[in-house]
């Protein structure tokens, strides 16, 4: 596998992101996650995307973080929040979620941020897993959708 860094509108984040929206419409019957994201969000030093390449050079995994500071919606000063972490269906159990996660950590701590957000789903009980054993805790509910039942927030120190 090579992970490597791509524009939030790069073709292939575009096809993953797409994917992962029409996961967790299935999942949700809804029409994706609706938190406003745009390109600019994951330009470094404020955030980075990365996409996971097979041996044929096919996208086959991804994940970003973007810097949130105070803003009201729950948020504290030096959060980097991780977003569009997904792992197409095939290529799933072989660590490479926890790949980009860590390579997404080192990155927002070197950038300065002093802790990683998440939100996910009740029914992503692999997410949920994922990061809990990688050292997340349950925290407040902050973004998009921090009043919604099934929102999960979680945080861990960087």
């Amino acid at each position: 596998m090579h992970i490597r860094p791509v524009s939030f509108d790069h073709p292939d984040a575009v096809k993953l992101n797409d994917q992962v929206q029409a996961e967790y419409g299935v999942r949700y019957g809804d029409d994706g996650d609706a938190t406003p994201l745009a390109p600019t969000d994951f330009e470094p030093p404020n955030g980075l995307y990365l996409i996971a390449y097979d041996e044929l050079g096919t996208p086959v995994a991804s994940g970003g973080w973007r810097a949130q500071d105070e803003n009201g919606e729950g948020n504290q000063d030096g959060d980097a929040e991780l977003k569009r972490m997904y792992v197409v269906e095939q290529m799933r159990g072989r660590g490479l979620a926890r790949r980009i996660l860590a390579a997404l950590e080192e990155d927002a701590r070197a950038a300065g941020r002093t802790r990683m957000v998440l939100e996910t789903g009740a029914k992503q009980p692999e997410a949920v897993a994922l990061y809990i054993s990688s050292g997340y805790e349950p925290c407040e509910k902050f973004g998009y959708y921090r009043f919604h039942e099934l929102s999960l927030c979680y945080a861990k120190a960087l």
